[in-house]
């Protein structure tokens, strides 16, 4: 048992039995707690219930896909924040950028690795259980975080940002002014050191600027580099 992930909670959904089996057996072994779906229909209810820390999610599934779900978790307020890794046998980049709009955190093509997938999610859920020194709100030009209860406001108005794209948008408040680039980005934001595409950095940042609507004038693009947030002059 590793004690760093031994209390941290999987759900695994796919409709095909054997997968839902592999995956349960190498995060086991890994230490995780582990509760397989199988119905892609009864996911939201095992979420609510089971409370987990991550959820695999396969895409292709009868009835409902996998990217309604993700959907469906995005608009669900105890789930909104839950990181997900899609699965899918659909490998274009338009399809995984499809996953990446939809609000999924990575995306893994079948067929896998189980070790890059384990590799995957130890990522994921490292980054997002970092608790660094940081101020517990941040207020820039017009945007205002309140960190601690996962909450951005835009002139005073809420809006709704997934678990990666309010990490994004820390790091530019946080580190304002300052260049950064598509590599120190994945390794800041989503703990990659390689093998995930940069663009996956622009697809982010593309969604989080239609949410922050005029606000998004403030992040700014460094041609052939990277992104920062500059501040009113």
């Amino acid at each position: 048992m590793i004690d760093t992930v031994s209390q941290k909670k999987i759900l695994v959904v796919d409709d095909e039995i054997d997968v839902t089996e592999l995956l349960s057996y190498h995060l086991r072994q890994r230490g995780f707690v582990v509760q397989a779906v199988n119905d892609p229909k009864r996911v939201l209810e095992a979420a609510r219930m089971f409370t987990p820390d991550l959820v695999v999610l396969d895409i292709m599934m009868p009835g409902l896909s996998g990217l309604q779900v993700c959907r469906m978790m995005r608009a669900d307020s105890r789930l909104k924040t839950i990181p997900i890794i899609f699965l899918s046998a659909k490998t274009e980049e338009g399809d995984r950028i499809e996953g990446f709009e939809s609000g999924a955190d990575d995306y893994v093509c079948k067929p896998f690795s189980p070790k890059e997938l384990m590799l995957r999610v130890m990522a994921i859920l490292k980054r997002f259980g970092d608790s660094d020194d940081e101020p517990a709100n941040i207020e820039i030009n017009g945007i205002e975080m309140d960190i601690e209860h996962h909450k951005v406001k835009v002139e005073g108005n809420p809006i709704e940002l997934t678990a990666t794209e309010f990490r994004l948008l820390k790091l530019l408040m946080l580190e304002r002014g300052k260049v950064q680039t598509r590599e120190v980005l994945l390794q800041k934001v989503w703990n990659y050191e390689n093998d995930i595409e940069t663009r996956t950095v622009d697809t982010h940042m593309r969604r989080l600027r239609e949410k922050l609507g005029e606000e998004a004038s403030w992040l700014e693009t460094v041609r052939g580099v990277g992104y920062r947030m500059i501040e009113r002059r």
